[in-house]
């Protein structure tokens, strides 16, 4: 049991091929197994964007202790689905961090302080897999 939750909750639904925020701040179209050649996100993308959000919410607050430069953090994520012999999905997420001004002791140290943050790192195991390195030249 978490010592303390976050005020924030957040609701999502999704159905008839569309999907929202309970606050409508996110409305889309998703991609739909019942209609392949239906147009709108799919559920790689919808990984992609919510590691990438949370890594880049994460990266921002470890800056703060490293670097006035935090406004400058950036973060790409990519992900992939597969399936396992039993049809279960399995995730494999690939995020970079970078952040302007950085040393490469600097950036590895914000990766690694970052990517322990949530609930899902690197090191959490599951059915997903998750690596977390820094941005090639400090860039993406």
């Amino acid at each position: 049991m978490p010592s303390s939750w976050l005020n924030e909750v957040a609701a999502a639904t999704a159905e008839g091929g569309h999907i929202h925020t309970d606050d409508e701040a996110l409305s889309t179209t998703l991609a739909s197994p019942l209609a392949p050649h239906s147009t709108g996100l799919t559920p790689s993308q919808l990984l992609a964007a919510a590691y990438a959000s949370c890594l880049h919410h994460a990266a921002v607050e470890a800056a703060g202790g490293i670097t006035d430069e935090a406004h400058t953090v950036q973060v790409r994520a990519e992900a992939k689905l597969g399936r396992d012999d039993d049809g279960r999905y399995r995730a494999d997420v690939h995020a970079s961090i970078s952040s302007v001004g950085l040393s490469r002791e600097q950036l590895a140290e914000l990766v690694e302080h970052a990517d322990r943050l949530w609930p899902f790192s690197r090191d959490d195991g599951g059915r997903h897999r998750l690596t977390v390195t820094p941005a090639e030249n400090g860039r993406h």
